[in-house]
């Protein structure tokens, strides 16, 4: 009897430890394919991952300068080539016009870029609020 219990024993032993291989390797692959995902995740919504700050003032010609910067919040992708979108508000924040400015840098993972930009915005513009639309992925 004591035999037959030994036997069952190294049994269980031996097909559990095999398993816990096989497991370890699906949890490896499982792990890839993740990483796979993650990034692209980041390919596919660039405009969630980028985000754009900055300031504006008036020259001496009436010019609208704006200095921004673009954070690239992704862990794996670089983007280029960023549209920015740009809203041009009134006072009483009244949209009077919008354009579009494309940052031809490239913006690595966690890194930042700085742009400045010049417009003859539209008269009475007080404010301009920036958006990035759409980006293209570094190969």
């Amino acid at each position: 009897m004591k035999r037959k219990g030994i036997i069952y024993i190294i049994f269980i032993l031996f097909f559990t430890s095999c398993s816990n291989k096989a497991d370890e390797k699906k949890a490896a692959d499982n792990y890839e394919k993740g990483k796979l995902t993650v990034a692209e995740i980041e390919q596919k919504n660039p405009e969630r991952f980028l985000t754009v700050s900055g300031r504006d003032k008036k020259n001496i010609l009436g010019q609208t300068v704006i200095k921004g910067s673009i954070l690239n919040n992704a862990k794996m992708v670089s983007f280029k080539d960023i549209d920015v979108k740009l809203s041009f508000y009134s006072k009483t924040g009244a949209l009077l016009e919008e354009d579009h400015e494309v940052i031809y840098e490239t913006v690595e993972p966690g890194k930042s870029k700085s742009f400045k930009t010049k417009y003859f915005a539209a008269k009475g513009t007080d404010s301009v609020a920036m958006k990035v639309i759409s980006a293209k992925v570094e190969k």
